[in-house]
């Protein structure tokens, strides 16, 4: 009886151990399978790390952290570039998806069926908006939502949910009543290995990566000098928001902190396929609030420092059990 049973659970796990190496190859058909195989087997696994926007890319190139392999550098899929390569001597693959969700959640998903990926770090710039981030500062948060998931709802429903923006609320001079009625934001649909489908709101970090972060010194903590900031919470939606009133709207109902395209979509792809995934976003600007402060000179020193705060987090990840209390001093840069 016992030996059947352990070649039930042989059968078992060659079958599991199988699905998992074609996960990791394109089907055999496939141009670049040969070369697939060859990044798989030369290297890893990896690192995948995932910017949104050209500016967050040109952070990376300009700052020289990023060594491409000699070998294969980089093998294009899908119409996205995949760049192999290292960062403080830890295996890499960076590619950057393009703005909004659907980019986002499918780059990563091909980046997580092609590589040998053990992880996922997203750096890219934000909108804040919680008064007390700062043009500069990073955001590591440990939760993120998809806030731009709606039910538009009649005029004049009786219906009510704990969570909706009444838009006759924000009418001037004056409240009342507003032919836009009101909507309900709206969980998401959570698919992920071994679990039933759940519907979610917020979508966790890791939290054996969020807890290696917290050794970082937080030795720049003046409003005036930039800062990293953990534990806050992000905001994803298919909306560039530079509103006054849903930026506030947004940080009094979900306590936000900040807000983007993607983030909600990256996590959320890494929690279905059972990887784990951090987020560090650099404030750009304030989302519609303290007047127009967005420049190109701003959008890449945010870029700038969430990309510092993220190598940092890299070179830590091989020896995250041996961090010790006394941290690691972090160098942010200042607008001038």
């Amino acid at each position: 009886m016992w030996a059947v049973d352990l070649q039930v659970m042989l059968v078992v796990g060659l079958l599991v151990m199988l699905q998992v190496q074609q996960s990791l190859q394109l089907r055999s058909s496939h141009p670049m399978h040969g070369v697939v195989d060859k990044i798989n087997e030369n290297a890893g696994p990896y690192i995948g790390l995932v910017m949104t926007f050209p500016t967050e890319e040109l952070a990376l190139i300009d700052s020289a952290f990023f060594v491409p392999s000699s070998e294969i550098p980089w093998v294009d899929l899908a119409g996205r570039r995949f760049n192999i390569g290292t960062i403080k001597g830890e295996d890499v693959i960076y590619v950057m998806t393009g703005e909004q969700t659907v980019n986002a959640g499918i780059t990563v998903q091909i980046l997580l069926d092609t590589f040998d990926i053990i992880g996922i770090v997203h750096y890219g710039i934000a909108g804040s908006s919680n008064d007390s981030l700062y043009i500069g500062d990073v955001s590591v948060p440990n939760y993120v939502a998809c806030t731009g998931s709606w039910t538009w709802k009649e005029f004049r429903s009786a219906e009510k949910d704990i969570t909706e923006l009444k838009f006759g609320n924000f009418n001037f001079p004056e409240k009342g009543e507003n032919l836009l009625a009101m909507i309900d934001f709206t969980p998401q649909q959570l698919y992920s290995v071994g679990k039933p489908m759940e519907e979610v709101f917020w979508l966790p970090i890791d939290p054996k990566l969020f807890n290696m972060l917290l050794n970082f010194s937080e030795t720049y903590c003046l409003p005036e000098t930039p800062k990293v900031v953990y534990g806050l919470r992000g905001s994803t939606a298919d909306i560039y928001l530079d509103n006054a009133a849903y930026r506030e709207f947004l940080f009094k109902a979900f306590n936000v902190s900040t807000v983007d395209e993607e983030s909600a979509a990256i996590v959320m792809t890494s929690l279905s396929n059972g990887v784990p995934c951090i987020v560090f976003r650099g404030v750009s600007d304030y989302a519609g609030g303290k007047g127009l402060l967005s420049s190109t000179s701003l959008t890449y020193l945010a870029a700038v420092n969430a990309l510092s705060v993220a190598v940092e987090f890299i070179g830590l990840w091989r020896g995250s059990s041996t961090i010790t209390e006394s941290g690691h001093h972090l160098k942010l840069e200042k607008y001038c």
